[in-house]
């Protein structure tokens, strides 16, 4: 990783970093939220060089430190291989049993494709897993999902009602990469209609499952299991 200090994010997926050398580059934000906390003008950022030459933008933004210190992930694209890899380390203890992983699915009516398909149980149901990267924190340590209105993020939960309706096994997984954090919740001060959609899909059957990550510029893996609450 390369320690850099944030200039600015724009244009949701561009940052300009000054490097330790002084010199200013844009590199890419793999990020589409508002990366509430996460990208304050002046903290301290990671990249990662892809080493693709034929990339218009070579280094790509993975680690933020906000200003109480605290590493964040905030690839979004990051937690479906953390997930996968936990699956099959054994670390998520929740989601084994299964012989086959599949991702990138396609199913429901309303045209998802789900993150993680789980498949060949012993009980015969396959699991549908969605995963949500949550990188925002309150001051009272409960990560919140989304930081910002996501319409998606309610449309993949009606999918996964429908999926256990059907007599599937749903799950809402959410990867917490920050470890100041000690629960989970949906933000309804940002997006009422995804808290609302989130509790309808926990009443329904639909699982939430959630765990944080620990966060260095070296590694980043699945550390501790966290209490998801809808109060």
């Amino acid at each position: 990783m390369i320690p850099a200090t944030l200039i600015r994010r724009y244009k949701r997926f561009l940052a300009d970093v000054e490097l330790q050398d002084g010199s200013v580059i844009t590199v890419h934000t793999p990020n589409t939220g508002s990366m509430l906390g996460c990208s304050d003008p002046g903290c301290r950022v990671w990249l990662r060089d892809t080493e693709n030459a034929k990339r218009k933008y070579r280094y790509s933004w993975e680690i933020t430190e906000n200003r109480e210190g605290v590493l964040i992930g905030v690839n979004t694209g990051l937690p479906n291989h953390l997930l996968e890899a936990a699956i099959y380390n054994g670390t998520v203890a929740e989601l084994q049993g299964y012989e086959s992983i599949r991702k990138e699915v396609r199913y429901g009516s309303e045209g998802s494709r789900i993150d993680l398909l789980l498949e060949d149980h012993r009980d015969g149901r396959p699991c549908y897993v969605e995963v949500k990267n949550v990188t925002t924190c309150d001051d009272e340590g409960y990560a919140f999902f989304p930081d910002a209105v996501s319409a998606r993020g309610s449309k993949h939960l009606r999918e996964l009602i429908r999926v256990v309706e059907e007599g599937c096994r749903g799950v809402i997984f959410f990867c917490v990469q920050r470890e100041d954090a000690k629960h989970v919740r949906p933000a309804d001060e940002i997006d009422r209609l995804y808290g609302e959609t989130l509790r309808a899909a926990i009443g329904a059957g639909v699982e939430a499952i959630a765990y944080r990550a620990a966060v260095t510029p070296e590694r980043i893996f699945f550390k501790k299991p966290l209490l998801v609450e809808c109060p």
